[in-house]
C-alpha cells in the first residue's frame, strides 16, 4: 500500500511539473512572436502524459551513477518513446494537443528532436522530483 501511495504522489508531482514547464515554455516561445502578453498553454490530455514519468523512477535508480549528461540523455530518449506512442494513440482519437509538422525535426508529427535537450532537462527535474527525501 506503501508503494502505492508513492507511485501515486510522484504522479501528482510530475504531472504538476509537466503542466508548469509547459505553461512555461510555451509563454517564453510568445517572445519570438513579440506578445508581451506571455500566454502559455497546455491541455488536461497533458496531465496524466506527464504524470507517467513517475514510471521512471526504476530507471533514475538504474542510472543513479551515471553522469547527469549521460541519464538526461537516457531520459529524453525514454520521454520520446512515450511522447511518440501517448501522441500517436491521441492522433487516431482525433485528440492530440499538439502537431509538429511544420518543425523541420519532426517525427510522424508526434515528436521533435530538436527538443532533445528539453526533455533531458525534464527527465532530470523529474528525476529529483520522485527522489525519496
Amino acid at each position: 500500500m506503501r508503494n502505492l501511495l508513492k507511485l501515486f504522489q510522484n504522479f501528482i508531482k510530475c504531472g504538476i511539473l509537466g503542466w508548469c514547464l509547459e505553461i512555461s515554455f510555451t509563454a517564453l516561445q510568445s517572445l519570438r512572436r513579440r506578445d508581451l502578453t506571455l500566454k502559455g498553454t497546455t491541455s488536461l490530455w497533458m496531465f496524466p502524459i506527464y504524470g507517467a514519468g513517475c514510471l521512471l523512477a526504476p530507471f533514475f535508480r538504474l542510472f543513479g551513477r551515471l553522469h547527469w549528461a549521460a541519464r538526461g540523455g537516457i531520459y529524453a530518449l525514454l520521454i520520446f518513446s512515450a511522447e511518440y506512442l501517448s501522441g500517436r494513440l491521441l492522433w487516431k482519437k482525433g485528440l492530440c494537443p499538439w502537431d509538429y509538422e511544420k518543425a523541420r525535426w519532426n517525427i510522424g508529427r508526434v515528436i521533435r528532436l530538436d527538443y532533445l535537450p528539453c526533455w533531458a532537462a525534464t527527465g532530470l527535474l523529474m528525476e529529483r522530483a520522485t527522489r525519496d527525501a
